[in-house]
């Protein structure tokens, strides 16, 4: 939706750590991000100046981000006056577990969830057997026994594509369960750590995580490498997948259309094909 001449919409692009943040969402007497941004920009620009905030991927509880986007509407005078020095003012108010990297202006048809064209996802996992580092235990989970790259690998390549992702969702009254995953690989860094990158056009609810507690049943052994792309044939989620544990989840990035001028038209496509489907 555009938004009037006299308000001016603004791209936010936001980091945090997810462990002590009941999601994304707004809930009530709970700590959630859109909440803490939300008081921050009204205590900064004034009471009900800051309207219209829209998230990429309503990330849920424990999971982390350092590549979400999200977009606000300012009165323009008020944008004009706070733009300069709005990155400083919420550096210095918002909480340590929330950084904005970026206030940038765009076009008024720049939707932060329906223009985007990819969101992208990590999820680290340690196989060590002394379990994940003290430094890193937020974002990394300690797999209790050995993971076999080329197993998880296999398991991957049947999952990429269009499917119906049902067996592998929340599924919410009339919302649509078929995704597109354009990319999803494993690789293993020089410290150990085995890194899951998933990215698709969109994704339902604790999708990224069921997918990965498939995989990690077959890197460990116990399911052979065609499993998990057997449950897409299913209509309904599946009992046998265990959804892993959200900290080791992290939205890295959210792409957009190179050309401004196909905003509105991404948005246009998105909600012919998602509406009223989650993120």
């Amino acid at each position: 939706m555009s938004v009037p001449e006299d308000q001016t919409r603004v791209r936010l692009d936001v980091a945090y750590d997810g462990t002590d943040f009941s999601g994304w969402a707004p809930q009530p007497d709970r700590r959630t991000v859109a909440g803490v941004l939300a008081e921050t920009l009204a205590r900064i620009a004034g009471p009900a100046s800051v309207t219209g905030l829209t998230v990429a991927g309503r990330t849920d509880a424990g999971v982390h981000a350092t590549g979400q986007v999200c977009h606000v509407d300012f009165p323009t005078a008020v944008w004009a006056r706070l733009g300069p020095t709005l990155l400083r003012r919420l550096a210095g108010m918002l909480p340590p577990d929330v950084r904005v990297h970026a206030a940038t202006e765009v076009p008024a048809d720049f939707d932060a969830r329906f223009s985007a064209t990819y969101r992208r996802y990590e999820y680290r996992v340690t196989d060590a057997p002394h379990g994940a580092e003290p430094l890193r235990r937020h974002d990394t989970l300690a797999w209790p026994r050995p993971l076999e790259l080329a197993a998880l690998r296999d398991a991957a390549a049947g999952l990429v594509g269009e499917h119906d992702f049902a067996a592998y969702c929340r599924r919410k009254e009339n919302a649509t369960t078929l995704r597109e995953v354009t990319d999803l690989r494993w690789r293993r860094d020089p410290d150990g750590i085995l890194v899951a990158t998933v990215q698709a056009d969109a994704f339902c609810q604790a999708m990224v995580r069921s997918l990965v507690g498939a995989m990690l049943a077959v890197g460990e052994g116990r399911r052979p490498a065609d499993w998990p792309a057997s449950l897409l044939s299913r209509r309904e989620r599946s009992s046998e997948v265990t959804v892993a544990p959200a900290h080791g989840l992290t939205l890295v990035a959210v792409g957009y259309p190179d050309d401004p001028t196909e905003y509105a038209h991404r948005a246009a496509l998105t909600r012919r094909l998602r509406v009223p489907a989650e993120q």
